[in-house]
């Protein structure tokens, strides 16, 4: 990434984040252009994330992530512990979307991310070392098998609603888990497709800024 690109990107990230509302350090902005540095790196090889250009990247992976950022934090405030021992879960994480944006962004809460593919969790231990993140990590598994308790299930562009539930419920705290299931259009089949102990208490519109495409989080929780 030439030294013009990364100012205009950084940038558009900067301006994205602002129309967001999000209160970022220049720590965490930088943190966040170094994970779009690393993607780029590691994609070459992995094959990561079918999008390749930077500036596409940065629309629809980090701008569509940091879009969940604001909706996160007005959840964990309501744990009530400041954030402090808030486990969260992301399943199908691939490239770590959104999982390193969380993780970087909500640095009290700690982010897993599952991948049943070897070199995408790698990716993420990977980026954990190299953005100094304490509360990030990687893990090779089907999200069926892990039993560990998080606090909030999150997801996108992973599967159906009925399956994402179904397939992560073990992982879910009790009684107070919620899912956080990022999506395009409002899911109206799934949604009715779900599991009748799966109630939707929310579905929140997202505006992703220069995307211009609908965007919502389904929030779900034990019925």
């Amino acid at each position: 990434m030439s030294a013009v690109t990364h100012d205009a990107l950084q940038a558009r990230l900067q301006e994205g984040a602002q129309a967001l509302g999000l209160a970022l350090t220049d720590a965490q902005l930088a943190q966040l252009m170094e994970f779009l540095s690393l993607l780029q790196k590691w994609n070459k090889v992995y094959n990561l994330t079918a999008v390749r250009d930077p500036q596409e990247m940065l629309t629809h992976h980090l701008l569509d992530s940091l879009a969940a950022v604001a909706p996160l934090r007005r959840h964990v405030t309501t744990l009530g512990r400041g954030g402090a021992g808030v486990r969260l879960l992301d399943v199908g994480s691939g490239g770590g979307l959104p999982g390193v944006v969380f993780a970087i962004c909500c640095p009290d809460v700690d982010v897993s991310c599952v991948d049943t593919v070897g070199k995408k969790a790698a990716f993420i231990q990977q980026a954990a070392v190299a953005l100094k993140l304490p509360n990030l990590h990687g893990v090779h598994a089907r999200v069926e098998t892990l039993t560990t308790p998080f606090d909030i299930v999150s997801c996108r562009a992973f599967a159906s609603l009925p399956d994402f539930v179904t397939w992560s419920r073990s992982a879910l705290a009790a009684p107070h888990g919620v899912w956080l299931a990022m999506k395009g259009k409002h899911p109206e089949d799934e949604i009715a497709a779900l599991p009748a102990d799966v109630a939707v208490f929310h579905v929140e519109q997202l505006t992703v800024p220069g995307l211009d495409a609908e965007r919502c989080i389904v929030w779900m929780k034990p019925a």
